[in-house]
């Protein structure tokens, strides 16, 4: 079943501001999470789940966003918009995928806090070098999805108020 109305308003509108929320506050909570294990520590499943919700809305808005622009007059303005809607998916992929990685990393090849003194730990280097890589893919698709977010909604402001309104109050 894919939406269409909600309280007869198009249901695009509606579900936008959720992703609009919600994928660059998992952005900023994997980059986070990834940067300081302390704070992954606190979110714990938390991180996959919030990627995951953020990755079930965009197909249920794009979705949406299909059906309201054949109701909408025809313009290279909604075009941009619909092509731009449909490359956040891999984003958000993308952050789930990573938000799992940095999740599997800290809980099972995260660096032992309390060493004993004068232990090495030959598994140390690679841990980092995982961590390290998560970090990175962390920024990667954090920044990625934002970006795009950005532009999606300014698409979508042109194309919805470009032309339909006065500088000068009545």
């Amino acid at each position: 079943m894919e939406p269409t109305l909600i309280n007869g308003i198009p249901a695009h509108p509606l579900l936008v501001h959720a992703v609009v929320v919600l994928v660059p506050l998992t952005a900023l909570c994997l980059v986070a999470c990834a940067a300081w294990p302390s704070i992954l520590r606190r979110f714990g499943l938390a991180l996959p789940g919030l990627a995951l919700i953020s990755l079930a809305l965009v197909p249920l808005t794009t979705s949406a966003g299909e059906w309201l622009e054949e109701r909408v007059q025809e313009t290279t303005l909604v075009e941009k918009h619909a092509e731009l809607g449909d490359e956040l998916l891999p984003w958000t992929i993308g952050m789930l995928a990573v938000a799992a990685l940095v999740w599997f990393a800290y809980r099972y090849l995260a660096v032992p806090e309390h060493r004993p003194a004068g232990s090495t730990d030959t598994a140390a280097r690679p841990r980092a070098a995982v961590w390290a890589i998560a970090v990175l893919l962390s920024v990667v698709v954090a920044v990625g999805s934002v970006v795009q977010v950005y532009r999606i909604g300014d698409s979508g402001a042109k194309s919805v108020w470009r032309g339909s309104f006065s500088a000068t109050a009545n």
